[in-house]
């Protein structure tokens, strides 16, 4: 084609795929331009068949742009915050995109090892390919889902009509097809092969449309207020003792500006350990909150059992009854690396020298938590960055009628790193068919429907109290009864398979 000898100048090619990599946070909450993710991957697919030699490394050129401007926000943790000097902070900051620019490599690398023409290997085998690489991608070294593609769809698009129904990889699949059949409405040498890739995305998103209309939930007949507390404690202030006693203060004027059946403070709102306090400090809370007829819930961490570690958690202050530690609580069990525990403390410990993070070496809660009673509402909370991992939600899901999810986003400053955040608690509503409510110290504090909709949320920044009403979910969408994203990650990498089979018996026996 004419526009192949344009594309392959060098003057061209690059800073065009430098571009179009650029735009990809516009995919992304704040802006959520879902459309425009699959338009980019297009590009990308142009420019590789313009030249063909340099796709594994434009591949990767591309993605460490896509993912240095979309998680920009690190710096900001680590500089501004943390208070690491600029010269540790960049390099850093970096490592994490170039690590995950290596899937998208890694995937036109594997896709060249195909005996199939290009318009095959677009549209059938670089969707399995790229689905099975974020897959792994999520669950390698602890894992990290922050910026799979799947979630540029949340709520507005059709294709998020499929998180329901196979998860937030489902939505990855078809959105990278999408991106490629688009591309090859231009690219096919065939009529054919065009007006299938023309009829498969037309299929697809009308498909999710109607996907997005169905409720797989129900709900139960219960309804509640709540009221969802955001302190806007600055990070600075937060563990300094003597913003303590303000801090607090906040808290329990928020509590008592309202009535709602349900009041949830976000993480750590109590900044200190719930064992250090002195007791009749902490039931000062519960009273306010039972004065006001309000259960209530709040991030507080505390000691283990055992007193030899210490958990990030929300308490539930107004319970009528007590475990074995005290008040029921739930403890966040997927951490975050670096943040809230050192790993391979030997070899990275000295970083922390350089920095104020208090805490950064918590203990797991467990995987078998159940929800907590809060008014007539069972709640499943997580704790800031889980909701980033839908299948570790699922469990509790099944026996909660309302999700939960406390968060300190002050570690970010101003950035969009809330509103990405928030944008991966649309996905949970939707994969789960519950209402998710979201109480966070600087923001996104939000109530999100069954639909993945934002039906009220607090400006970033400010202190103040988001009040609305939710009703109680029951039942399982498709994806909670396959219980997890393993079964599709497992089909999509034996379909590969087969075509690599398939593919090299076909060549043999010619």
């Amino acid at each position: 084609m004419k526009y192949y000898a344009v594309l392959a100048k060098t003057w061209v090619y690059w800073p065009l795929l430098l571009l179009s990599a650029a735009l990809v946070p516009f995919a992304f909450a704040p802006y959520y331009h879902y459309w425009l993710l699959p338009v980019l991957l297009a590009v990308l697919l142009f420019l590789q068949a313009a030249r063909p030699q340099w796709r594994i490394r434009s591949a990767y050129l591309w993605a460490l742009t896509a993912y240095t401007t979309l998680l920009y926000w690190i710096d900001i943790a680590l500089h501004d915050i943390a208070g690491l000097p600029q010269f540790l902070a960049w390099p850093l900051t970096m490592l994490l995109p170039a690590y995950l620019a290596i899937y998208p490599a890694l995937v036109f690398w594997l896709l060249g090892k195909f005996r199939f023409s290009n318009t095959t290997c677009h549209a059938v085998i670089l969707p399995l390919l790229w689905t099975v690489a974020e897959f792994v991608r999520e669950r390698a070294l602890t894992g990290f889902g922050w910026g799979i593609w799947g979630y540029s769809q949340i709520a507005d698009s059709a294709l998020a009509g499929f998180t329901p129904v196979g998860g937030i990889f489902l939505v990855t699949l078809v959105t990278v097809a999408s991106g490629a059949w688009l591309a090859e409405l231009l690219l096919a040498t065939k009529r054919k092969a065009k007006i299938g890739c023309g009829v498969s995305l037309i299929s697809v998103w009308l498909v999710g449309a109607v996907l997005l209309q169905y409720n797989f939930t129900q709900a139960d007949g219960t309804h509640a207020t709540v009221a969802l507390a955001q302190g806007n404690i600055p990070q600075s202030l937060k563990w300094d003792e003597r913003s303590l006693q303000p801090t607090l203060q906040r808290y329990l004027d928020q509590i008592a500006s309202t009535r709602a059946n349900i009041v949830i403070l976000p993480e750590t709102a109590i900044p200190v350990m719930r064992q250090d306090m002195p007791p009749e400090q902490l039931e000062i809370f519960a009273h306010l909150a039972r004065k006001q007829g309000s259960a209530l819930a709040a991030g507080i961490p505390q000691y283990t059992v055992d007193g030899n570690g210490y958990l990030n958690s929300v308490v539930n202050f107004t319970a009528n009854t007590a475990t074995a530690g005290g008040l029921p609580y739930y403890a966040k069990n997927h951490l975050v690396p670096f943040g809230e525990y050192i790993p391979l403390p030997r070899l990275l410990g000295w970083l922390y020298l350089w920095m104020d993070m208090p805490l950064a070496g918590f203990s797991k809660g467990g995987s078998a938590q159940m929800p907590l009673q809060l008014a007539n509402q069972r709640v499943a909370f997580n704790i800031c960055y889980e909701d980033g991992f839908g299948d570790e939600l699922i469990a509790a899901a099944r026996q909660a009628s309302l999700l939960a999810n406390i968060s300190n986003m002050a570690w970010y400053g101003h950035s969009h790193a809330m509103q990405q955040h928030l944008q991966q608690s649309q996905a949970r509503a939707l994969e789960t068919g519950r209402y998710m409510v979201r109480a966070t110290n600087t923001g996104m504090t939000a109530i999100i429907n069954p639909k993945g909709k934002i039906v009220a949320q607090l400006d970033p920044d400010i202190a103040a109290v988001l009040e609305g009403n939710i009703q109680g979910y029951q039942g399982n969408t498709p994806y909670m009864y396959i219980g997890s994203s393993w079964p599709m990650a497992i089909i999509c990498l034996l379909l590969v398979s087969i075509f690599w089979l398939y593919g090299r018996f076909r060549v043999r026996s010619l």
